[in-house]
């Protein structure tokens, strides 16, 4: 732990409130910045403000008043911000053009690395969510009693192809392959969007269903590992199977599990594996 304080600049999801609360047993006093229209979370508990995604001026403002030295940017955001929205600090007008223009043309990751540097040219440091919560990252093989059979691994494999190719594009981190050919990759929809439509396709006939499949989520080559890294949770594993899927495999070591426990014993007792790969990367 640093001489200052954490913040925890929260998107959607169930990630920030995990690391507000491992940062807190750890003995941090996390203050909260909940992005506005993103973060559903209730952080009367914690010291917090709600802030505008685009509000870059008010973000450096808080870190300086709250003594911030580290912030971690955790949970999913569904819009980016318009160039209307964006509120530089002075310093940082100059620049405003070239984040308008990353907004507008590159991908997730590529946005999320100017952000990073954003935030470190207020003297800030950015570090991984799983630096506060190290017990969230996949580890490699079964996560239950459930392994992937013979077809599972062939679908593997293709997936994971897949995703590295679509990750060189910035474009998503997930794809499904059935029956060795892959069916789905993800797009601005997201993991979830993605399953619903291999969920529309199976049910259109489209795809087969005497074969299964499965679903792959790798980081993106050359991804910077402090913030979006691949996760997944009970939901997830719920639009799987939904979709017909015989489990999921996530990248060990690069990607977030959460809700573990209950995740593992829906997954065994529906026969769904969940498990954890080391791709063949040459990044």
């Amino acid at each position: 732990m640093a001489d200052g304080r954490l913040a925890i600049i929260a998107g959607g999801g169930m990630l920030p409130r995990y690391v507000a609360d491992a940062a807190r047993t750890r003995g941090e006093n996390p203050y909260i910045l909940a992005l506005s229209n993103e973060s559903g979370e209730n952080w009367s508990g914690f010291d917090h403000e709600v802030i505008s995604i685009g509000n870059y001026a008010g973000i450096g403002a808080a870190f300086r008043e709250k003594g911030v030295d580290r912030a971690v940017l955790s949970g999913f955001v569904r819009r980016r911000p318009e160039w209307r929205d964006i509120h530089a600090p002075w310093k940082a007008l100059l620049a405003v053009p070239s984040i308008v223009r990353t907004l507008m043309k590159g991908g997730d990751d590529t946005v999320l690395k100017m952000v990073i540097r954003l935030i470190e040219s207020e003297g800030v440091r950015v570090v991984g969510a799983h630096e506060i919560v190290p017990d969230l990252l996949g580890t490699e093989g079964p996560l239950g009693a459930v392994a992937p059979d013979t077809a599972a691994e062939g679908d593997i494999t293709a997936a994971a192809a897949a995703a590295l190719a679509l990750g060189r594009l910035d474009v998503g981190q997930g794809a499904v392959a059935v029956g060795g050919r892959v069916v789905a990759l993800e797009g601005a929809e997201g993991t979830d969007g993605m399953l619903e439509r291999v969920a529309q396709l199976r049910a259109e006939g489209r795809i087969s269903r005497r074969r299964k499949g499965v679903l792959v989520k790798l980081c993106k080559p050359g991804q910077d590992l402090r913030a979006d890294l691949p996760s997944i949770g009970v939901e997830t594993l719920r639009r799987a199977q939904a979709a017909g899927l015989a489990g999921i495999a996530i990248e060990a070591g690069r990607s977030l599990v959460l809700e573990r426990a209950a995740m593992v014993a829906e997954a065994d007792a529906h026969g769904l594996f969940v498990t954890g790969i080391v791709p063949s990367r040459t990044e």
